[in-house]
């Protein structure tokens, strides 16, 4: 697909690899929404490239949908859809005390909630974004839409505490063939990145030693991934015809130790 001209929501684009996948497509010509529950930071990268923020809380219905109306009045039906928005939470399925040793049972909530997020928000908007997509008119080879989802390499080799995290991407990461295969004879494509260790806000936070030290464990590059890379994949997969049901892992080739 041609990027240029047409019209991209990219979600958790305020920030990390959603700010830099929306910037690399208004860089190439898309109007881009900016979905984000973030709105001071969310106004700000929308203005920078000409964009337009929408204000969305990917775990309700009617507020997906509020804002799929606003991009869609501002810039036309949507087709590209990349789904940046998620949370990273860290709990072990029984944890202990640090003092007493006493087991602690998981807490639920963190657990449901990280589903509702991650794995629930993504498809709520992939089912809103398909919906509209697939009454456009058909492109070359009758494609009319790109879905671009984010799961982690948590999906697949997932650590000591990512119980809920690896749930959630391993979901995004199964229901992508299905997705694909439902969309077929409406020519909307659905692809899913396999992110590795890369220098997000929350990893910018860590001291510089920390930051090394998880860089060090990738096997080459020895450093840790730059949301631009994630932008450029992105791209890649939305402009190349051929590449449907992917699911791609960019993480300089690391698979991930128990801790």
């Amino acid at each position: 697909m041609d990027i240029k001209g047409v019209a991209a929501v990219v979600t958790g684009a305020a920030s990390g690899l959603g700010e830099a996948t929306a910037r690399a497509l208004a860089s190439r010509g898309a109007r881009v929404a900016v979905f984000d529950r973030d709105a001071e930071r969310g106004s700000k990268v929308a203005g920078e490239i000409g964009g337009i923020f929408c204000e969305v809380d990917v775990t309700s219905d009617e507020k997906v949908a509020a804002a799929f109306a606003k991009a869609r009045e501002a810039h036309g039906q949507e087709r590209i859809l990349v789904n940046c928005a998620g949370v990273a939470t860290a709990a072990k399925t029984v944890a202990r005390d640090k003092e007493t040793k006493a087991p602690r049972p998981y807490p639920m909530q963190q657990f449901e909630l990280t589903i509702q997020i991650n794995l629930i928000g993504t498809f709520r908007c992939i089912s809103n974004s398909a919906f509209g997509m697939v009454g456009l008119e058909p492109l070359e080879d009758g494609e009319r839409g790109v879905i671009i989802n984010t799961a982690s390499v948590a999906a697949e080799d997932g650590q000591i505490g990512q119980v809920a995290y690896s749930a959630s991407k391993g979901g995004v990461l199964a229901m992508a063939l299905p997705i694909a295969r439902d969309l077929m004879n409406d020519g909307v494509r659905v692809n899913t990145i396999l992110p590795g260790v890369f220098k997000t806000p929350m990893v910018a936070m860590m001291p510089p030693n920390v930051q090394d030290a998880l860089g060090a464990q990738v096997p080459f590059p020895k450093r840790l991934g730059q949301p631009s890379e994630y932008a450029d994949l992105a791209c890649f997969l939305i402009e190349n015809p051929y590449m449907n049901a992917a699911a791609v892992r960019l993480d300089g080739g690391i698979r991930m130790a128990p801790r």
